[in-house]
């Protein structure tokens, strides 16, 4: 059997390697032809982008005009009046507003919120992404519908349904009532609500991620004897902890600033169940106007900050890729 072969062996190795007219084998000539044709095609779309630019030149002014115009009016000037407004009357003023007592329980209260949302949510991120793009099963559509959720319905709306499971109206509230646990009106009441709007984040960033990356690696990785941490931390992470970080971010940005859920199941009690949002909203209403402008200097140079861990995350991210291609 293997005499019969062998001329068929010799002949497929002759076709590779004697070389052509052109010094080069049949295999490694289409090899070059393929290779320029993906050449030409790309030059030929350079070159019609190019051309459509400079042919176009009214409509590449008049869209970024448009984009910077809407940017400066709906973003830049609201944020510099919230920061002119902050200084106006001096740092003293200033100082003397964010540091009260009723400010910084409040910013307490915030960052603990903040805090167990994103913690809670990305472990239930992490689950429910693992589960949807490595396992099929019944009601996976269903799932997803459910972590959709949160972004289809108002928070205020959010607000009402801890209130009616939770409340004095509630079906839980005797069984809460008889072991002394108080969630509505309280903290729990408001990390939970803070939870239930920023489920989808993790969820939704990295359920794309994994499964775009497959299972291979994993599978290989488990045939090898290795546990399911291990491949977790060693094989999954690596590829996903960009887009983890990235999702943390926006999730934290959501969560700090809440407003309409928590606005419901706080209760608005100063000094214990006020966010800042909602101190902010308080001190609007009773027209300490430099004091809510000097606290919602603090959301706003925090946002800052999230924005630019976010473009810090992203361009490392892609940075990583390209130099994974090549």
């Amino acid at each position: 059997m293997k005499q019969a072969f062998k001329p068929e062996l010799e002949l497929a190795s002759a076709l590779e390697l004697e070389p052509g007219p052109d010094g080069l084998g049949p295999a490694q000539a289409a090899k070059d032809k393929d290779s320029g044709q993906t050449k030409k095609a790309t030059q030929s779309a350079r070159s019609w982008s190019r051309a459509y630019r400079e042919e176009n030149p009214y409509l590449r002014r008049t869209l970024i005009a448009l984009s910077l115009i809407f940017t400066a009016l709906m973003l830049i000037m609201p944020l510099l009046v919230v920061i002119s407004q902050a200084f106006g009357t001096g740092w003293d003023r200033f100082w003397k507003a964010v540091t009260d007592l009723f400010t910084l329980k409040a910013l307490y209260l915030t960052a603990i919120t903040t805090v167990s949302a994103v913690t809670a949510n990305t472990v239930f991120g992490l689950a429910a992404a693992w589960a949807l793009s490595r396992y099929r099963f019944k009601g996976q559509g269903f799932l997803i519908t459910l972590i959709d959720l949160p972004f289809a319905i108002s928070p205020i709306i959010a607000g009402l349904i801890f209130i009616l499971t939770y409340g004095r109206l509630g079906w839980a509230h005797s069984f809460l009532d008889e072991h002394n646990i108080k969630i509505v009106f309280a903290t729990p009441g408001i990390i939970m609500a803070t939870i239930f709007v920023t489920i989808p984040f993790v969820a939704r960033e990295l359920i794309p991620v994994l499964t775009a990356r497959g299972s291979d690696e994993e599978q290989a990785a488990v045939l090898m004897g290795a546990g399911f941490f291990r491949v977790f931390f060693q094989v999954t992470f690596p590829h996903i902890k960009w887009a983890l970080l990235y999702s943390v971010i926006l999730c934290a940005a959501r969560a700090m600033g809440e407003f309409g859920a928590v606005s419901v199941v706080s209760g608005h009690l100063r000094g214990k169940t006020n966010t800042l949002p909602l101190h902010i909203e308080i001190l609007y209403n009773e027209h300490h106007y430099n004091e809510a402008f000097a606290v919602s200097a603090i959301l706003v140079f925090t946002a800052i900050i999230i924005l630019t861990a976010r473009s810090v995350v992203e361009k490392v991210s892609k940075r990583e890729e390209r130099s994974g291609l090549h």
